[in-house]
């Protein structure tokens, strides 16, 4: 799909300017195949020196009194328990080389929470605190441990909010948006 020709212009503008880059497909949210994942990229590329938890979903599932058990478990499953999983191996490996970052994507309902969402936003708080903890952590490894939390990015995921049917929600995000828009995925860069 459209991410699969994103993924790939990404890399082939990663190689084109001599980067080692390689792209590989994993479900974050199979336990099993993150350290074999995570193995191969090092067998191909060598030790992991930055690792960016990026993976996300959300579910507009309209509040905790609609959203069902299986949904909470699977964003928990994808935005938090995946970037405990994936921050434990890159460490694992960083700490010999007393040297890494791994940087977290969290939200602004990290700290302001979000009714139509309740699982992303418990998902975004508890990635905050996961960060605030590791820092401690690993800082005296040398590695350091940050959380970038962006508002609200024009992006595929974030399209339905975008739509007349979630008008009342896209203007409440408008209005407290001190640039009154939307933020661009090219905003974000160098953020890390």
């Amino acid at each position: 799909g459209r991410n699969t020709a994103k993924n790939a212009e990404v890399l082939a503008a990663l190689q084109g300017a001599g980067a080692r880059a390689m792209a590989l497909a994993a479900d974050v949210t199979d336990r099993a195949a993150l350290e074999p994942a995570f193995r191969r990229v090092e067998a191909e590329l060598g030790p992991v020196d930055i690792l960016v938890n990026n993976a996300g979903i959300a579910n507009l599932s309209g509040g905790i009194l609609q959203e069902t058990a299986e949904s909470w478990d699977n964003v928990i499953e994808t935005q938090l328990n995946a970037v405990f999983l994936l921050s434990k191996l890159a460490a694992a490996s960083m700490v010999g080389r007393k040297r890494g970052k791994i940087i977290n994507l969290g939200s602004m309902y990290s700290y302001f929470g979000a009714g139509p969402i309740p699982s992303y936003s418990a998902a975004k708080g508890a990635i905050v605190q996961l960060t605030r903890s590791m820092a401690i952590e690993l800082a005296p490894h040398g590695i350091q441990v940050n959380a970038i939390a962006p508002g609200w990015i024009e992006t595929d995921m974030t399209a339905a909010v975008r739509t007349e049917a979630l008008k009342a929600m896209n203007d409440e995000i408008l209005a407290r948006t001190p640039a009154g828009r939307w933020g661009q995925p090219s905003e974000m860069a160098g953020t890390g």
